[in-house]
């Protein structure tokens, strides 16, 4: 039985929304780490992508049910991110800036690389961490369409962590310090703000992110394998630069554009969905032209 127009709308509604919210976490893991040491962190999806091993072993090996598994994840990655800062970004603080950029690529390779040795080429289904299927057959009707309970909860649990995120930006005082760092580094540093302490914490929010991003997607694309991270974290590279890089509302927005136009694309133009991914460089290349910046990006004045 087919669909009314509505009811079509709909269920592609709420799976754009729940694509573009997982594309927004990660994008704004990229945003924050830009906006304070104007760096790429291409490790980033990668980082997403240790988040699931993490979780999927945490649930496998030491049989942590599933949101203890998605917790140890989150501080994992979080561990990870910060640690990847001291030992690879750290001391290149000063260094010009392509040393770090190609810094960045290789500790993006040795992590799947890693991955590849350690965890196995073979991509592994995330359905095992879960004994309890319930969660992911349960179907709730709305309006006429079938939305998965799961889609809902990912919705719910991408919006719940953007308030804290936004909470711990704007109303707490690590957060005054990684909006003052984005301003003027030397400046923050001379009023008694630990700068290096402060880019560590903000690697291992955006890595927290990443993982939580990781988790649900492994929840609703359950396999897992070394390169998993590496398309979604392109995309959402891309919803970064879309929104304005170094922009958080702005990486949340560009996000969930993506994720619209992807879902709304392949659905409307079925013939052009073995172009999905293509989807997001045209966005890019069109936005880019019309406006350099981003969406929410401002025009920056490079330091000499």
């Amino acid at each position: 039985m087919g669909y009314s127009p509505g009811t079509f709308f709909l269920q592609n509604l709420f799976n754009a929304t729940m694509l573009g919210g997982l594309y927004a976490l990660i994008a704004v893991g990229y945003t924050m780490v830009y906006g304070i040491l104007r760096l790429i962190n291409f490790a980033h999806g990668d980082i997403m992508m240790m988040g699931v091993y993490f979780a999927f072993y945490a649930a496998t090996i030491i049989y942590a049910p599933p949101l203890l598994a998605a917790i140890i994840a989150i501080a994992g990655a979080a561990g990870l991110g910060f640690l990847i800062d001291r030992v690879a970004y750290k001391p290149l603080r000063n260094a010009p800036r392509i040393s770090a950029l190609i810094t960045a690529i290789g500790m993006s390779f040795f992590l799947e690389s890693f991955a590849v040795v350690v965890f196995g080429a073979i991509p592994k289904s995330f359905l095992d961490v879960f004994k309890d299927k319930t969660i992911l057959n349960k179907v709730l009707l709305v309006g006429g369409a079938r939305i998965p309970l799961l889609t809902f909860l990912v919705i719910l649990i991408t919006a719940g962590i953007f308030v804290v995120l936004f909470w711990i930006v704007y109303k707490t005082k690590i957060g005054m310090a990684m909006r003052a760092i984005s301003m003027d580094i030397p400046t923050t540093s001379l009023m008694g703000i630990n700068v290096d302490m402060v880019i560590g914490f903000t690697f291992a929010l955006g890595s927290a992110l990443a993982a939580a991003s990781g988790v649900m997607w492994a929840m609703r694309f359950p396999n897992v394998y070394p390169y998993m991270g590496f398309m979604p974290g392109m995309k959402a590279f891309i919803a970064a630069v879309v929104g304005g890089i170094g922009s958080i509302p702005g990486a949340i927005i560009g996000g969930l554009l993506l994720g619209f136009i992807e879902i709304f694309a392949v659905a409307y133009f079925p013939n052009f969905s073995g172009y999905r991914d293509a989807f997001a460089f045209i966005i890019l290349i069109i936005i880019l032209l019309i406006k350099p910046s981003g969406i929410l990006g401002k025009k920056a004045i490079e330091k000499v």
